[in-house]
């Protein structure tokens, strides 16, 4: 009676053993290619979203990262299986083989960063129905017509680039009192033009009305024209250093990279240059000893809450299709880091009130080329 007993005993834990296994959950679906990332979920998988990466890679400090570290809290604390696949090219074809290769795989939220997307969305919201796409900094439509068409399964997202800008001009400002001051932009297309914009208004605000004296000259105004390459950015920072810039804000991607390596080197040596990083805190790419860091604050713009947030959205099942939303100073979606160890305490307090007198409107920053330094 016994040994039976004992028989049984053992069946039944074998079989829990065998149940327990097979229904371990795995998350990693879906057609790798030859450049792809998965992050499986720590809880029960709600969905899957995927990425379609621009030129460059998920820690390009820029748009790229932002989104893919958007999807990685997704994954984290709401379960959204996420995978990224890099393409071969950065053709509209090249867009819609990868965004097809996630479909496939059962990936039915992509999200796509950069206006280089904007035709391949304009044809995958006709061809997957049944998908939902995020276009970050971009719109889409037709390379004939510009003209938006955001479908009922999409949604477009821009970002107030000129306020995050604008705030980082008037820290740099005040945190440098006087001095010259340069900007390095990669492609002139209207996200890199308004935080260039932005910036130099807020140099002029703290000029005529917190006491600095920081000019900014044409020469020291330079879009490279990509934003990968690194060479390039180091060269076009040590020609301002050499003329005497003391402080460059990069909105170039790679090229900004280069531009920070630069002013790493020449800080070693025990010269005074800074530069004001983008899209996300840059400070750790900026540390050159110890703790010390080029970066004197970041003009942000968060892609990762973006991306966070509308993965939520359609969790919660209130995705904004049809919509173009825009992240500003007013809802934090642009602005500086939380924490500027390089700004003193006196910079971090005269620049939240700049900052509370943007939210309320007291202070009107233009997205348009308007009243720049000269």
């Amino acid at each position: 009676m016994k040994k039976s007993l004992f028989t049984i005993l053992i069946c039944i834990l074998a079989f829990t053993l065998v149940v327990g296994c097979g229904s371990k959950n795995n998350n990693a679906g879906g057609n790798a290619g030859t450049n792809a990332g998965t992050n499986e979920g720590t809880k029960e998988t709600s969905f899957k979203a995927g990425m379609v990466t621009d030129s460059g890679t998920i820690d390009d400090k820029s748009f790229n990262q932002g989104t893919w570290e958007g999807l990685q809290r997704a994954t984290k604390e709401l379960g959204v299986d996420s995978k990224y696949l890099k393409p071969a090219g950065t053709t509209e074809a090249d867009y819609l083989k990868e965004i097809g290769n996630l479909y496939d795989a059962g990936f039915k939220v992509i999200v796509a960063p950069g206006f280089k997307f904007e035709t391949a969305i304009y044809a995958a919201q006709d061809k997957y129905k049944d998908a939902k796409f995020v276009i970050i900094d971009g719109t889409p439509h037709t390379a004939d017509d510009f003209t938006p068409v955001v479908k009922e399964n999409t949604v477009s997202i821009f970002f107030a680039e000129h306020e995050s800008g604008f705030i980082a001009g008037v820290a740099t400002a005040l945190q440098l009192k006087e001095g010259e001051a340069g900007f390095i932009g990669g492609m002139e297309i209207p996200a890199v033009q308004k935080f260039n914009w932005g910036f130099q208004q807020g140099v002029k605000y703290a000029n005529d009305n917190l006491g600095t004296k920081i000019s900014i000259k044409k020469e020291n105004v330079v879009y490279q024209g990509s934003f990968d390459n690194v060479a390039a950015g180091g060269q076009l920072a040590a020609q301002m250093f050499d003329r005497g810039v003391k402080v460059i804000f990069t909105a170039a991607g790679g090229v900004g990279v280069g531009a920070i390596n630069e002013a790493k080197t020449r800080a070693k040596a025990g010269k005074e240059v800074w530069i004001v990083g983008v899209d996300g805190d840059q400070f750790k790419d900026g540390v050159y000893e110890g703790d010390k860091s080029v970066i004197i604050t970041s003009a942000m713009k968060k892609v990762d809450a973006a991306s966070f947030d509308m993965m939520k959205a359609e969790q919660d099942g209130k995705f904004p299709g049809g919509q173009t939303l825009t992240f500003d100073i007013k809802n934090d979606g642009v602005g500086l880091p939380a924490e500027n160890p390089n700004l003193s305490e006196d910079t971090i307090t005269k620049v939240a009130d700049v900052t509370a007198k943007l939210k309320s409107g007291e202070i009107k920053v233009a997205a348009e080329q308007g009243s720049l330094i000269k």
